[in-house]
């Protein structure tokens, strides 16, 4: 079974230095996670994670990318 086939709304998203960076929302497409509006740093986007950043998923989606590593990708995603 694929890590992403266990992804569940409302999941808490944790980066692999422990750190929540958000809630799933959904699953957009195949191969990105749509995370709520609510758990954006400002309350106002919704942020994606690539389904290849999944490192395991228990009742947490585990990423293996930092909080820092996130981050820069939500920067870059305002830029394109």
């Amino acid at each position: 079974m694929s890590e992403a086939s266990q992804v569940r709304e409302h999941m808490d998203v944790i980066s692999s230095d422990l750190k929540t960076v958000g809630k799933v929302g959904h699953l957009d497409g195949p191969d990105k996670i749509k995370l709520t509006k609510q758990s954006s740093p400002n309350g106002e986007h919704h942020h994606f994670i690539p389904v290849s950043w999944i490192d395991h998923v228990d009742q947490h989606v585990h990423l293996n990318k930092t909080g820092a590593d996130v981050t820069a990708h939500w920067e870059h995603e305002g830029r394109v």
